[in-house]
């Protein structure tokens, strides 16, 4: 195997214990806060800590890629989310663990920046869209197989946490087997044109930037509000558990080869035909009424069509940027995420509380409608990267 497979491969598996990591500690934490009798809306508020501890760093991220690389960036992630699991369970207190969490979140964004920008730069162009699926399909299964560890609390309060502590123990071996790398450096250029970068970036690939958000917003809706709709729509909350996994579940299934498609016939195209099944089944999703199994369908093949939309995105910045600013257009991609989980619940909240609790699913797929007329209108010139590196 050569070196850089053997790095591409280390990475998914780190990338399989951080989403192992993010898909237990957000529902476990959530549980102890209502064992301890925390209100619903300081439970929500709590775990927005995770996303505002995204929204902080993500500014800065390309700032220690480029001075230290890749592989030192997550190592320095991955450090501040174990000491953050390790402290949390020392603490009863709400402030600290939102302290915690925010802690957490900013280590989790510079873990994924890192290591999401290295894969793209080791991924050869005609399997990029591959490799990249097979990153967000890493993430998708440690993120279904992390809550399975809430049914280690019973054996002590530790328990869950110092599994996870291990996992994270793990991760620093791999990455210490893999040698460090930088991002291509950005060419020497006038101030005012440095200060541009971000607008170039959003000027010549402001389509690819949406289906991070896009993204954030659907992946927040459905594992913080749909158990509202649930409650509110009659629906049991121990359906709740097995109907939400069908949206990962669908995710995984069509992650590698949605990538690999994009890689033949394009990005755009892909993304373009998935906006409208995910938009159809959302839509259609409020019709299903209490059937449940009806509900698990129309979920699996949304998440099907749209659940490799950040790392299409992320490919598709790649192919129309330069190499030198695709580690910004990361950035935006991550700053989308962090905004979306933010405003969805709020958003979601509000048009349960106004209008109908079905609102939600419509919203999400008037959403990707929006975004397959975005496709439509969106073109691409021979010189974008020329236009950009200039």
């Amino acid at each position: 195997m050569s070196s850089t497979r053997f790095t591409f491969w280390v990475l998914i598996l780190v990338v399989v214990i951080a989403g192992a990591s993010q898909g237990m500690t957000i529902p476990l934490l959530a549980v102890m806060l209502e064992q301890q009798g925390v209100s619903s809306v300081s439970n929500g508020l709590n775990a927005a800590a995770l996303y505002i501890g995204v929204l902080l760093i993500s500014p800065w991220l390309e700032i220690p890629l480029r001075r230290i690389g890749y592989r030192s960036t997550i190592l320095w992630g991955l450090l501040l989310v174990t000491i953050a699991t390790v402290l949390i369970p020392l603490f009863s207190n709400l402030a600290v663990w939102f302290a915690l969490r925010m802690l957490m979140g900013i280590g989790d964004s510079s873990l994924h920046y890192s290591s999401q920008m290295w894969v793209t730069k080791i991924a050869a162009p005609k399997r990029r869209g591959r490799d990249l699926s097979i990153y967000g399909l890493a993430y998708g299964i440690g993120f279904s197989l992390g809550p399975l560890g809430i049914n280690l609390l019973p054996l002590g309060f530790w328990v869950p946490f110092a599994s996870l502590t291990v996992l994270y123990v793990a991760a620093f071996l791999l990455l210490s087997r893999i040698r460090n790398e930088f991002p291509e450096a950005i060419q020497k250029a006038p101030a005012v044109k440095q200060q541009n970068r971000y607008a170039t970036v959003f000027r010549l690939s402001w389509l690819a930037l949406i289906p991070s958000f896009l993204y954030g917003y659907m992946e927040t809706s459905l594992n913080g509000s749909f158990p509202v709709y649930a409650l509110r729509t009659g629906l049991s909350i121990e359906w709740v558990s097995v109907i939400l996994p069908s949206f990962v579940v669908g995710s995984i299934i069509l992650q590698i080869p949605l990538g690999a498609w994009s890689d033949r016939i394009g990005r755009k195209r892909v993304m373009f035909g998935c906006a409208l099944v995910g938009a159809i089944a959302f839509m259609l999703f409020p019709m299903s009424g209490e059937n449940v199994w009806l509900m698990m369908l129309l979920l699996g093949i949304a998440g099907a069509a749209v659940g490799s939309f950040y790392s299409l995105g992320l490919a598709f910045a790649t192919d129309i940027l330069p190499a030198s600013m695709v580690p910004t257009a990361g950035i935006v991609a991550s700053m989308n995420f962090g905004v979306a989980s933010i405003l969805a619940p709020n958003v979601n909240g509000l048009l349960m509380q106004v209008w109908d609790p079905r609102s939600i699913f419509w919203l999400m797929g008037l959403l990707l409608v929006g975004f397959s007329v975005a496709c439509l209108l969106f073109r691409t010139t021979s010189t974008s990267r020329e236009t950009a590196a200039a």
